[in-house]
Formats: structure tokens, sequence, C-alpha cells
């Protein structure tokens, strides 16, 4: 037998508690069918709450103050070392299907980016370019966030090839833009829509693969949910808003946070001293300034987009069994950030390390080596999922990968390799700069330059709503937390001394 394939499916966006098998208000078949066939984590975190760094993450096995990538507008150089280069010096094939977001939609003379205008709407380039691309060697990419659309790559010529000649009806020029008045309801027809476009298209590979007998490491990275919130009928009606709970901010609960926390819930917050940098959009964004029936529709939305999405992801599932992959093949479905729609009066995401935004779904499945239907406490970060791929494939980790593999634990044969996870959220030093350490039971925020920050008992106060940082009696809880946090940021302990000969 070939050694194992990986096929990672990720979406983008994703709240960690939208998943069918433990979320009643929300239907995902086929989500659920791997959560039945494999073993959900339900202690993943991702290294950063923005789309970037976490990507660039996931391919390094590093921390995006390691890899560089640290924010929205910064770019992963392409010198930087990726799992798909070690996969491929191990006779892999390599690709990635749909969002890569490891570049910047502004390029300079410095750092020119193939993900930046106006190369991305050059189709005539993206007819030939399918790689090499931070070790993949095959790419097929777009930037598409539905009214965010900025249509061009690979997906722009694929509607055209399959009909769709006036797409550019349905996209504002320059930038390719949808209209922002159309709320709710894609325009475009289900047909054309990027999720079928990304599970034709890795399906193809797949049948590719199977035929020349190779094994592959395939990403098939889609772009929902990540607002603004649309989806192609019937899945916008799919919800019936009225019939949903809706997250609310608790009276009182920002009271002890950060400023930035209780501005978003004032009338006319002043954010000028948080100004937003050319370097993208984190966003302080109020779930509270929004109507209420407004609040409904969105997350009616939010959970036809993913449902929709679920749909895709099965038809990938089927290909694999279909072309005999599966029992071969580790899948790993997960997110790269969460979401607020709601929580703490927040929408959207930001500079807030709430679970709710760094927790994130996270399921496995290896039949036969991975437990089917487990749900496993032991916590997991992104940054493993490159070590943890190389271990599973019998291929050596470099060193300068510090996420931990965890094969042992997917596998069943151990319950936890790490006690910790770490956040990193860093915009620019005279904004929001934070970073978060969490355990089994607490979580600490910390923040460059400031004397406040979070703590939460994670265990008695599961919303988080009752920050105990300036609390007199968690004076030596948070003693001993910053104490862990600064032996975290450490990394891990040093290696022994080579012993010197006579010495």
């Amino acid at each position: 037998m070939s050694k194992p394939n990986i096929l990672l499916i990720t979406s983008d966006q994703q709240h960690w508690n939208t998943i069918g098998a433990f979320q009643p208000e929300i239907s995902t078949p086929n989500l659920d069918r791997l959560v039945r066939e494999g073993t959900t984590f339900t202690r993943a975190y991702c290294p950063n709450p923005t789309c970037t760094p976490t990507r660039a993450s996931i391919i390094t096995g590093q921390y995006p103050s390691q890899h560089g990538a640290w924010t929205l507008g910064t770019k992963l150089l392409e010198n930087r070392h990726t799992v798909g280069e070690d996969f491929q010096d191990a006779g892999y094939r390599t690709a990635l299907i749909g969002k890569a977001h490891f570049q910047p939609l502004k390029g300079t003379e410095e750092f020119p980016s193939l993900e930046a205008y106006p190369v991305l709407q050059d189709l005539d380039f993206w007819r030939d370019f399918h790689g090499p691309f931070y070790g993949f060697d095959h790419v097929e990419l777009a930037r598409n966030h539905t009214n965010e659309a900025h249509v061009g790559q690979h997906y722009a010529n694929w509607m055209e090839e399959k009909g769709c000649a006036n797409w550019r009806d349905y996209f504002l020029p320059p930038t390719g833009t949808m209209d922002r008045s159309v709320l709710h309801k894609w325009p475009i027809p289900e047909q054309f829509h990027y999720n079928t476009w990304i599970a034709e298209r890795s399906n193809a590979l797949l049948e590719e693969y199977s035929k020349s007998g190779e094994s592959f490491f395939l990403w098939s990275s889609f772009f929902d949910p990540h607002p603004d919130y649309l989806v192609p009928e019937p899945w916008d009606t799919m919800y019936d808003p009225e019939k949903l709970t809706i997250p609310s901010v608790t009276p009182g609960e920002h009271d002890r946070n950060p400023p930035h926390f209780r501005l978003t819930q004032e009338d006319t917050p002043d954010f000028s001293h948080l100004k937003e940098s050319e370097r993208g959009i984190h966003g302080y964004h109020s779930h509270t300034k929004l109507p209420a029936e407004e609040r409904k529709k969105i997350v009616s939305t939010y959970y036809g987009m993913i449902s929709c999405m679920d749909k895709y992801i099965g038809r990938i599932l089927d290909k694999l069994d279909e072309l005999g992959l599966a029992e071969n093949t580790i899948v790993v479905f997960t997110t790269d950030h969460g979401h607020f729609f709601g929580q703490h009066g927040l929408q959207h995401k930001g500079g807030f390390h709430y679970e709710d935004l760094i927790k994130l779904p996270f399921i496995v499945r290896y039949p036969g080596h991975v437990p089917a239907g487990h749900v496993s406490p032991a916590i997991q970060s992104l940054v493993d999922l490159a070590p943890t791929f190389l271990s599973l494939t019998g291929i050596p980790v470099p060193h300068a990968m510090t996420g931990v593999d965890q094969s042992a634990v997917w596998l069943g044969q151990q319950e936890q390799a790490r006690d910790h996870a770490i956040c990193e959220f860093h915009h620019e030093p005279t904004t929001i700069h934070q970073k978060t350490y969490v355990n089994e039971r607490y979580k600490i925020t910390v923040y460059y330059n400031q004397e406040y920050g979070e703590i939460f008992d994670l265990q008695e106060d599961p919303g988080e709503i009752n920050n105990l940082w300036d609390d007199p009696a968690s004076a030596e809880l948070k003693s001993k937390l910053l104490l862990k946090y600064v032996w975290a940021e450490l990394g891990k302990e040093p290696l022994p001394m080579p012993r010197i000969w006579h010495a």
C-alpha cells in the first residue's frame, strides 16, 4: 500500500459550534458523517484569528511571529519552508484548490503579490499558471467572499468554461465587488458557485491521483461562511430566523474588560486611537447596533452558507469512496478561525480572543487508525497540522517547525500532546496587540505595553462573562498564569548542550 494520503478540508471563519452532530439548529450531514467516522477535538485553536497569519501557519508549522506573515496585508515570503516541499521531496503530489490568501491584495515593488491587482484579474495569466506555489505543485485559486468577491484567477476562468460568460454582470468594476445592497441571496446560480468549483476541481485531482497511484497532499479550501452573508437559493431560506437561538451581550459584561470591548457597545464609539492601517481591516463590529430582524436573518444566512458548503464537502468525501481512496486517506476538517454573530455583543472578528473567535471545529478521520465516533478534549493548534501530517506519513519533521506532533493523540495512543495553546493578534503597535495563553481550564490575555488584560475560568465561566484580571481574590491565579504564559512564549525547553570532549 502507498503512503497515506492527506486531504485537508477547511472552511473560512466558521464558529466552532456549527456542526449539526453537536448543535441541533443546523444541518451538516456530511460533517456529521466525519464525526461518526472519526475523532472530533473540542479544544482546537487558531494561532491568529485572521486569515493570512493562520493559513501561513498551517503550511509552515510556525506561529505568525515566526514565519513573518503576522497580519492581513502582509505576505508569506516565498523563501519560507513549507510542508508541501517536504511532501514533494517524499514523492507526493501536492495541490491547493480554493482560497490561499498567503499574499496581500495590494502588492508592492518590494513584495509583489500574485494574489493582488492587476494580475489577480488577468485571466490569460491564470489559464497558464498552476504553480509551483508555496510547496504546491498544482494550484487553482480565487479570492472570493460572496459580495467581497475579487473575482478572477482560476475561478473566473472556470465560470466561463461552464457557460457563465456574463459573470461580470454581477460584479462592479474595477475591483469585481458585488453591489453591497444585495443581501442574503447570492444572485449567481448554485451551479456557478465557488463551492461547486472547489468540489469539482478537487474531485478531478482525486481522479488523476487515483489513476496514477501517486500519494497526495490535497488542500480543498472553501471560502464560506466568511461574511458578507449571502448564499444561493434555496439555501438562503433554509432556516427560519424566528426558530434560531441568537446570541447576545450580557449586560455589564464589558465593565471589567479592556476599553475596546466597551467601545463596541457605545452609540457613537471613538476608535480613533485604534485607527486601522493600510494592512487590512480587522474591525471592531457591534452586533447590538443591528436591527433585531437583521440579527436573526444574518444567523439564518450564515447557517445556510455552512449547510451549502457541507453539501460540496460531501461530494469530495463521496469521490474518495468511489475511487477506493478513503481507507488510505487522512481527512482533516477545520477552519482558519472563528466568528462572532452576537456573542458578547460582537459581530465578525477583531481584537478579541474569546473562544468564539479562536476555538475551531476540528475533525480527523483515518479509518482503522483514528478512533471512530470519539470526542476528545485534547488541545490542538493549527500550527500542529504540518508536523502531524509529516509524522503520520513517515516523513521527517523539520526542526524549524514549532508546532507539536499530535499523531499519537489522533491515533488514540496518547491523551494529549500539549497542555496549552497560544494565539497571537498583532495589527500595528499603536493599536491592538495581544497574545493569549489557554490551558485546560484557564485563559489569560496580555496586551503590548498595557496593564489591562483578561483572565477567564473556562470551567466555571464557559461563556467568558466574568473577567478575573482585576479580581483581588484571583491575584495568585493571575501571577501563576503570567508565569505559565512567559514560559510558553519562550517555546519548548531548550535541547541539552552537546557534550564537549575533555570539558
